[in-house]
């Protein structure tokens, strides 16, 4: 005999976690996100060595210690639709970044249609890692044009279509590999071999969140869709990153822009490849990407509820009387 004891509840708490997300963002203290990250902190002062095993080990130990807490979170609330859906909700939020991602989004939009273009470049650090200085405003913009997209995978879809399949563990599970590639996995002297297995886990955890988000820049936005799919299909594959470039090259299609240009990380610079064939982007093409990402993550929060929804569990046999 088959049940699904958890299903409805999980569907439940992702899109409730999801609107809180919307109606809330992050918290501004006591994030869950960031005490994971002085514990990586601390895991990273106590492992590391410039060789790819301690980074093994790094990468082991705190992953599976969230999917760990995530298992245990599903086994206490088995069976209690209500609690189960409540934690699912909890995890989702802490997990989601959509609408931080937007605000910080919008207000460097702001600074920008305010002519005040160092405090934009200042703003900017929020974003990204790369440096501000020198940008122009149409240079700005598009870095937070490659920012809304890239984030909108990696801290939108990529966990919800986690949670879909693999509860609070998946989602606990994504979001501790896409913190600690942000925190070691860049190409750097010091992370190049310890932070090697932080980086593969995360590009490949992010695989079906960038192919889902793509799908959904399509359907968010029809009249784009032949020409994001177009950019997709061209252009993705130069990305170095295999989930980036999938996100980056559907919105700039979308769009109409063109992305990709010299970035540049302290003393080195990355020559980006051109994602879509649209126009250069514009400080007013801002709004234009942060509403499409709103509407791509509300249908990745429907169909990754509509998912969870249809997860059949196995349930126990009652044995023949």
């Amino acid at each position: 005999m088959w049940s699904r004891p958890n299903a409805r509840s999980r569907a439940a708490g992702l899109l409730l976690g999801f609107a809180l997300d919307r109606a809330m963002g992050d918290p501004r203290r006591w994030h869950p996100v960031a005490g994971f990250g002085r514990l990586a902190s601390r895991s990273e002062q106590m492992l590391y060595a410039d060789a790819r095993a301690p980074g093994v080990a790094h990468t082991t130990l705190l992953v599976g210690g969230a999917a760990g807490l995530g298992i245990a979170v599903e086994r206490a609330t088995q069976g209690r639709p209500a609690l189960h859906a409540a934690a699912t909700a909890l995890g989702t939020w802490a997990v989601l970044g959509g609408r931080s991602l937007e605000r910080e989004a919008l207000a460097v939009h702001a600074l920008l249609a305010a002519d005040d273009l160092p405090a934009a470049r200042q703003r900017l650090t929020h974003l990204v890692g790369r440096d501000p200085t020198g940008l122009d405003a149409d240079e700005v913009a598009r870095a937070v044009v490659e920012s809304v997209a890239e984030n909108t995978s990696d801290a939108v879809t990529a966990p919800l279509a986690w949670g879909a399949v693999g509860g609070v563990p998946g989602l606990l599970a994504h979001r501790a590999a896409n913190t600690l590639d942000a925190m070691v996995g860049h190409r750097s002297p010091r992370y190049a071999r310890f932070g090697w297995a932080s980086a593969r886990l995360d590009d490949v955890l992010g695989l079906p969140g960038s192919r889902l988000g793509g799908l959904c820049v399509l359907a968010a936005a029809p009249t784009g869709a032949a020409d994001a799919w177009a950019a997709w299909r061209r252009d993705a594959r130069a990305h170095p990153s295999p989930n980036a470039g999938v996100v980056e090259a559907s919105f700039a299609g979308s769009l109409g822009v063109t992305l990709g240009g010299t970035n540049r990380y302290g003393d080195r610079v990355e020559q980006r490849p051109t994602m879509g064939s649209g126009r250069p982007v514009r400080p007013s093409d801002v709004p234009r990407v942060t509403a499409l990402a709103r509407r791509v993550g509300w249908l990745a929060a429907l169909g990754a509820s509509a998912h969870a929804s249809r997860v059949v569990c196995p349930r126990t046999r009652p044995s023949a009387s």
